[in-house]
């Protein structure tokens, strides 16, 4: 695989870590959330490829067909949750959420959920005559990047549509997740 197809797979697999953010940066983000989150993210679309490839060599055959199905789970639920808190919140006054980019619990759920594809990515690149090396930090800085900009580009949104944006960037998480199901 030549240097143009491991962008491409790259900026495929980031899409999704594009949506999620511009979901989540339609709630609402502070600047160190953007940084942090893109970080994190960045970091599992290189660690994801690299346990793919571990676990292709064993598991390959029972994990690839349901890593995609996790993550859209993992997507609906968190998109359903923002919505159940915003709800909730209407009605008390206390918010405690754990599947939040707050909490390091929700970020690493959300890193993990869309750097599945990643790991099923990762089954395949031991078979590819790749620098297996600058193929996962090629993937690992696209989707940075890509989570940065939908983080930075929801940020906007959210400033112009206020609540109601928040409640359009759940549904897109839970739209995403449904097409990932199916």
């Amino acid at each position: 695989m030549d240097l143009p197809a491991i962008f491409i797979v790259s900026i495929a697999l980031g899409i999704d870590a594009f949506s999620l953010s511009l979901g989540i940066g339609l709630s609402g983000v502070k600047r160190k959330q953007v940084y942090l989150v893109s970080i994190v993210v960045a970091i599992f679309h290189i660690i994801m490829p690299l346990i793919g490839l571990y676990l292709g060599m064993t598991l390959g055959n029972f994990v690839g067909p349901i890593a995609g199905k996790i993550g859209a789970l993992v997507l609906i639920f968190i998109g359903a949750q923002a919505i159940w808190k915003k709800w909730r919140s209407r009605n008390e006054a206390e918010n405690n959420s754990i599947i939040s980019i707050n909490h390091p619990l929700g970020l690493i759920l959300m890193a993990i959920s869309v750097s599945l594809d990643a790991l099923t990515v990762g089954f395949g690149l031991g078979t590819l005559r790749v620098d297996l090396t600058l193929t996962v930090i090629i993937m690992g800085a696209v989707a940075g990047i890509m989570t940065f900009m939908g983080l930075i580009f929801g940020k906007k949104l959210n400033h112009s549509f206020g609540e109601k944006a928040e409640l359009v960037g759940s549904l897109i998480l839970i739209i995403i997740g449904i097409r990932l199901l199916f």
